[in-house]
């Protein structure tokens, strides 16, 4: 199928990174190349974009759309968290801006072969990267019922986590549960019928939360945020878009940390750490989607864009 890809809060990406013509950025999840586009048109012969992104699909659907630029792009099969090793290997040290969107692009949850999706019957699959080899059939299929329970609770803050936990485990004693529809059956089976009205779809959390666990995706993004400031330039900007809390948190935290990475107990009169901030947060608050880009892409309603500038 085609990939298909909205930008999500596009014009605020734009205008945060603040763009110079003759920059170097780095889109670390290229995804359809929408927002990559936008920032190579802007960019002169002398400028650069680096687009980084785990999906195959991903990587060869990009590549056809970034055509028209393709004097100002490289293009880069890696996860994020490979960004300073694909940089050094440019032999790009430092950069204007980088961009992550940590949202599930639109190809991977309409195309039925992906199994992100659980309004469409199809392999349990989920994986980001499909060169890695367990899939979520395998992580459904193979953990505990006490690990079920810790994902679906923490990375799905499901409140029946314990209860599908239950129903997974005792419906594969059966038989090896192979697809969404299957998984979403179990899902329903195991929430009471009173609350499943209202609040979306009941298989909405734990999907997620086996998404999160598969990909890693929280662990990658603490480990690799950080990093991420010590490759801008001065004045560089850093600009992230989350879509649940959990992310959003781990965003919050590290870019806090950035503007006050001092240590020292709170009575001591003067610092001694020797901890400098790397830079500052450039809003207080989430920029968030207009109610004109939600009407018009649904997907974008849960989105929050976060901005860190480098001193």
């Amino acid at each position: 199928m085609e990939f298909q890809h909205k930008p999500v809060l596009l014009d605020e990406v734009i205008e945060y990174l603040d763009i110079k013509a003759g920059g170097i950025y780095v889109d670390g999840t290229l995804g359809g190349g929408g927002h990559s586009y936008e920032i190579a048109k802007r960019l002169s012969q002398g400028g650069r974009l680096v687009g980084l992104d785990q999906d195959g699909d991903a990587i060869q659907a990009a590549s056809a759309r970034l055509a028209g630029v393709w004097d100002r792009v490289t293009v880069c099969r890696s996860n994020f968290c490979g960004m300073p090793e694909v940089l050094a290997q440019l032999g790009i040290p430092q950069v204007d801006g980088i961009l992550l969107d940590l949202g599930v692009s639109s190809y991977q949850l309409d195309d039925p072969g992906r199994g992100f999706a659980y309004r469409m019957d199809a392999p349990l699959d989920m994986r980001m990267d499909k060169r890695q080899g367990f899939t979520a059939r395998d992580l459904v299929n193979t953990y505990s019922e006490a690990e079920l329970c810790r994902i679906i609770r923490e990375y799905g803050e499901e409140r029946f986590a314990r209860d599908i936990a239950r129903h997974i485990v005792s419906a594969r004693a059966g038989k090896e549960i192979e697809t969404t529809g299957e998984l979403v059956g179990i899902i329903r089976a195991a929430i009471p019928a009173k609350a499943q009205k209202g609040g979306g779809h009941p298989a909405k959390r734990t999907f997620q939360a086996i998404r999160i666990e598969l990909n890693r995706e929280l662990e990658v993004l603490q480990e690799s945020l950080e990093g991420m400031i010590g490759l801008l330039r001065p004045g560089g900007r850093l600009v992230v878009i989350t879509f649940h809390s959990l992310e959003d948190r781990i965003v919050k935290g590290i870019f806090r940390k950035g503007e006050k990475p001092c240590t020292c107990p709170s009575d001591f009169p003067v610092c001694v750490c020797g901890k400098e901030p790397l830079g500052r947060a450039v809003s207080r608050k989430p920029i968030l989607p207009s109610g004109e880009e939600v009407s018009w892409n649904p997907r974008a309603k849960s989105a929050k864009l976060r901005v860190f500038e480098k001193v």
